[in-house]
């Protein structure tokens, strides 16, 4: 099973984006997602640039996927995927079905991105016949429910035709809204936000009145307040699950994809209550299981 590096979800200073890549060079991840996937706004690299960093980490021996928009409110918007399926060499994520579309038209292979919704084996062979390399399940899925599609996958035939790709680390992408929270906490209109979601470059956390860290916010982005980690789940991973996704959120990760990638702890990871693993278990989104899960999975 491999280590991937999913797209960075934040705005940083172009410099802070450069270095982080750097860096990830020598970790063991195979795989590295590039681009704005969240305001089209963030323009500290812009497509040229993201397409120039993909060159040279491909240049270095990294497997390179370009990752789109996932909500489209505007043809300028549109447009930066035509220009990201257009350079025809690498694959792209596609986060929205326009981005698929616009793959197949080209005949570009994608992976299907967690913002596509893809709930059952109908829709995953209709992304097949479109080009899809690699699913990203949506990720309030759990184990039990990927299970029963892999295992439908495979009676049809088709599982061998596309990687099972796993949200396994980082704030959990849930929601994208028109609105920005970020701009609306700082008391700015979305069209003057001035930008300064820079000024957060892990989002701005969400507690409830006890204090407990239910969202953050990532500019039009909503995303869990605990850090999803599924360090202890991997062992159950083995055999059908093909690459676990660490996501991009700060330059801690770096050091999970090499915890991913190494030996497993026999007694599982000792780790805080800051992480969540919910959802993987049938459970509420926020709950933590300190240890692997026992739980059976039906056949």
């Amino acid at each position: 099973m491999h280590v991937n590096l999913g797209p960075l979800l934040f705005f940083w200073p172009r410099q802070q984006v450069e270095d982080f890549y750097q860096a990830a060079l020598d970790t063991p991840c195979r795989r590295i997602y590039l681009g704005e996937t969240v305001c089209p706004k963030r323009r500290e690299l812009k497509t040229g640039d993201w397409l120039e960093l993909a060159q040279a980490l491909a240049a270095a021996g990294k497997e390179v996927v370009l990752s789109t928009l996932t909500l489209i409110q505007a043809p300028a918007e549109l447009q930066i995927i035509q220009k990201l399926c257009e350079q025809g060499e690498l694959q792209i994520e596609a986060n929205d079905l326009g981005a698929v579309q616009l793959a197949h038209e080209r005949g570009l292979p994608f992976v299907a991105g967690p913002a596509l919704n893809v709930y059952n084996l109908d829709t995953l062979q209709l992304l097949l016949d479109k080009g899809m390399t690699t699913w990203v399940p949506p990720v309030e899925l759990s184990r039990d429910w990927l299970w029963r599609i892999h295992q439908a996958a495979d009676a049809a035939g088709i599982r061998d035709h596309f990687q099972l790709e796993v949200f396994g680390y980082g704030h959990l992408p849930l929601a994208w809204s028109a609105r920005c929270f970020t701009a609306r906490a700082e008391n700015r209109p979305k069209d003057e936000c001035e930008l300064v979601c820079i000024q957060y470059p892990a989002g701005r956390l969400a507690n409830t009145q006890e204090g407990q860290p239910v969202f953050n916010l990532n500019g039009i982005q909503t995303q869990s307040g605990y850090c999803y980690n599924l360090i202890n789940d991997v062992a159950g991973m083995q055999g059908w699950v093909d690459a676990v996704r660490i996501s991009a959120h700060s330059p801690e990760c770096l050091a999970w994809i090499e915890r991913f990638a190494g030996p497993a702890e026999p007694d599982g990871w000792p780790l805080e209550s800051r992480y969540c693993n919910g959802y993987w278990n049938q459970l509420p989104g926020m709950e933590w299981l300190p240890s692997p899960a026992t739980m059976e999975i039906s056949e």
